[in-house]
């Protein structure tokens, strides 16, 4: 699962632009807004990720480390070399999610959360987030003033100009199945169907491995969503 890791990252054309050549000089962890809240220095990942250990590597694929960076792009700005640890990020996240590293780390578990929510929501909807599935009691974040609109959805959008899921312009207007049927031809052609069925296909191994299943032995989902929810 984890052989030839190097030549996998190198051939990703993402690596190419995000390293050129990292001197260590650690501008990118003093600028990183990740580097303050978290045990997170993109510097040495840039570091490991040139040297090319393998075993280093893998540990990488495997930890919260990846999954704390915010994709700001803010290391791209500063680096004197012209490197950028978040392209770094991206092509390790990439193949942590293809070999099924990421299951062995919380952060990267969430991954099934993602797939499930905002993937979702792409291609049913048009939209990452879309009002209809924000439901107040799987999502108490939001406070008893989401909840509010939640339950008077279409007067309150109404009252701001919106077209909630109706036809023509205007926000949260409904995607047509002409571009939504696009839309799926995007993600299919460009591996990202490929990548949502990978994710849930390791997702479904670790649920079994917890001992998340259904009478029948195979996983439980649901069970596995409220684990990730609560772990």
């Amino acid at each position: 699962m984890y052989s030839d890791l190097n030549q996998r990252l190198k051939a990703d054309v993402r690596l190419e632009e995000g390293l050129q050549a990292c001197m260590n000089c650690g501008i990118c962890t003093a600028i990183c807004p990740a580097a303050e809240f978290y045990e997170y220095d993109p510097r040495s990942i840039a570091i490991t990720v040139q040297s090319g250990n393998e075993e280093k590597i893998a540990a990488l694929l495997q930890s919260d480390t990846i999954w704390y960076c915010g994709q700001c792009m803010s290391c791209k700005t500063r680096c004197p070399r012209n490197n950028c640890p978040g392209l770094i990020i991206s092509v390790l996240r990439k193949l942590s999610q293809e070999t099924g590293a990421f299951i062995k780390s919380r952060m990267g578990r969430q991954q099934y959360l993602i797939v499930k929510t905002i993937g979702a929501n792409l291609l049913q909807f048009g939209y990452c987030v879309h009002p209809t599935s924000l439901v107040p009691a799987t999502h108490p974040e939001q406070g008893p003033v989401w909840r509010w609109i939640y339950e008077n959805m279409q007067e309150v959008y109404a009252s701001v100009g919106a077209n909630l899921d109706g036809d023509g312009p205007g926000a949260l207007r409904k995607i047509s199945d002409k571009d939504l049927d696009e839309l799926h031809q995007i993600f299919e052609v460009s591996g990202g169907l490929k990548l949502y069925q990978t994710i849930e296909y390791f997702s479904q191994r670790k649920a079994i491995e917890l001992g998340l299943t259904d009478p029948n032995g195979e996983a439980d989902m649901e069970k596995y969503t409220q684990y990730l929810l609560n772990e």
